[in-house]
């Protein structure tokens, strides 16, 4: 058996499904009021001096704390059924259906949020690595589980899932340096693919 690892966001679809995902959960004037208080922190994003990972911890904090953790998830199922569709390359989605026609362990790992990638993974039958939103008392604290799972957290994360020695061969899949240590674990150069698939 092998396992194949995915990254989500400009692997599996061509567009970044946290913007989008921020676009349809939070409200109108919460977004307003977001772009000018977060404004200079995407300012240093799109100069290169911020984190994709810091950036993203702030936008989820702003967006969510408080917010009561049951009407989140409702919506992040909505938009994993009705929008995320929309945004999945059918290049991608026929390797997926490759690795599980071959009986492939098949793993998505992303820093984008279970909030709506755990109801697409359960419906699309693959497991699931990623950045888990936190609640208390049935109200979202504004923080993530275990932090933002990219770039080290990627491949640290599957290591603590999968023992990879039990797989003939490890596949990797992404397309941004933020997955560099994810493309690194692929058993050889043949089974690492770099924004392509064949």
């Amino acid at each position: 058996m092998n396992l194949a690892l995915f990254d989500f966001d400009g692997t599996i679809t061509h567009t970044d499904t946290f913007t989008q995902f921020m676009l349809y959960a939070v409200p109108k004037n919460r977004l307003r009021l977001g772009k000018l208080v977060l404004l200079p922190t995407l300012i240093k994003y799109k100069l290169g001096f911020e984190k994709g990972r810091d950036i993203r911890a702030k936008i989820l904090h702003f967006a969510f704390k408080g917010v009561d953790e049951h009407r989140l998830q409702a919506k992040g199922q909505a938009y994993a059924y009705h929008i995320l569709p929309k945004f999945l390359r059918p290049s991608a989605m026929q390797r997926l259906q490759w690795h599980k026609d071959r009986g492939d362990t098949v793993v998505i790992v992303s820093a984008s949020l279970d909030i709506y990638l755990k109801p697409w993974c359960q419906r699309h039958g693959l497991k699931l690595i990623c950045t888990e939103v936190d609640a208390k008392n049935g109200v979202v604290t504004g923080f993530s589980k275990q932090g933002d799972c990219s770039s080290q957290q990627k491949q640290q994360r599957v290591m603590q899932q999968f023992k990879l020695s039990d797989y003939q061969h490890i596949y990797a899949y992404g397309d941004t340096p933020e997955d560099n240590e994810l493309l690194a674990m692929a058993s050889s150069d043949d089974k690492r693919f770099y924004q392509y698939f064949d």
